[in-house]
């Protein structure tokens, strides 16, 4: 253990001074570096080796240990980051011939499908809300709107009441980097805006000066982000659909829907407003998981 002391913990803290000087990595960073090549420290040292003594078969040799212990890909690209880190420190500054680490490639991550619901549940939560008070219309249309056009959420509570072309049947969404797109918003989305707008959203001005937002709170402001996710957390509930469900499981039904009753790609991509058509592609890993599942459940030799 005196090797590991007196020489490896000095190299890593010479290693986390240099990083912390070159790049200005935060605190929590470095502790995260420092830890990981620290563990590796440990385990190589069982070995009587050091890390100057480090070849590509010692590391590999830790990562089926690691995977032994249960680390997860993304525990494991994070370590591999820092060691990579390490040793081409170690070898820019002679310390060491050959990196250990230069021909090993992190684990594939596999990106985790965005969170949906079924068509029916998407449904039954829609009407959950009581239409026969302002609030339940507000929460009504807000639903509607959302799952309607596959909005964000701070696309949906942005929205002015200029924002809405009952003539066209059309919605002007500003989302991110401040790009405008238009999204068709769909009988049922419309008849339930517009009885909202003649029929609830006068209360909750309260005498105040008309605003031009177009979901209002009870302070007749526009309705938070915090307080729309409330809402749709109560009515999960209430409904008995999924309640860990957000905002943005709607946007991805939407999506997911879409796909599902023959919508291409590029229409999706430009109706949710993604930059990249990659970011768009998920949805066709939802859709092939749907029908695995509908295939194994309905066919006989499923």
């Amino acid at each position: 253990m005196g090797s590991f002391t007196n020489e490896s913990v000095k190299l890593i803290d010479t290693f986390i001074d240099s990083i912390w000087l070159e790049k200005g990595l935060s605190k929590n960073t470095l502790g995260a570096y420092r830890q990981d090549i620290l563990s590796f420290s440990i385990w190589i040292n069982e070995s009587n080796k050091t890390l100057t003594d480090v070849n590509k078969s010692h590391v590999l040799d830790y990562l089926a240990f690691r995977l032994k212990q249960g680390y997860s890909s993304k525990s494991t690209a994070r370590f591999l980051s820092s060691l990579r880190s390490f040793y081409s420190y170690l070898s820019f500054n002679s310390v060491i011939q050959d990196n250990p680490i230069l021909h090993i490639e992190n684990p594939k991550i596999g990106r985790p499908l965005p969170k949906s619901i079924s068509e029916e549940d998407v449904v039954i939560l829609i009407n959950s809300p009581d239409i026969n008070n302002p609030i339940g219309l507000r929460d009504r249309a807000m639903l509607e709107l959302i799952y309607a056009c596959g909005l964000r959420i701070s696309e949906l509570i942005d929205l002015d009441l200029i924002d809405i072309n009952f003539r066209q049947g059309v919605v002007q969404v500003l989302g991110k980097g401040q790009k405008e797109r238009l999204v068709p918003l769909g009988q049922e989305a419309m008849d339930w805006l517009d009885k909202y707008i003649l029929q609830g959203r006068n209360n909750f001005l309260k005498g105040q000066k008309n605003s031009p937002k177009l979901f209002l709170s009870n302070r007749g402001v526009a309705m938070s982000r915090q307080a729309f996710w409330y809402r749709i957390k109560f009515y999960a509930r209430k409904s008995g659909v999924d309640n860990s469900l957000s905002p943005h499981t709607l946007r991805h039904a939407f999506a997911t829907h879409l796909l599902n009753h023959g919508a291409d790609l590029r229409t999706i991509q430009l109706l949710l407003g993604h930059s990249s058509l990659s970011t768009t592609q998920i949805y066709t890993e939802i859709a092939h998981h749907r029908m695995q599942e509908i295939h194994k459940k309905h066919h006989p030799r499923g």
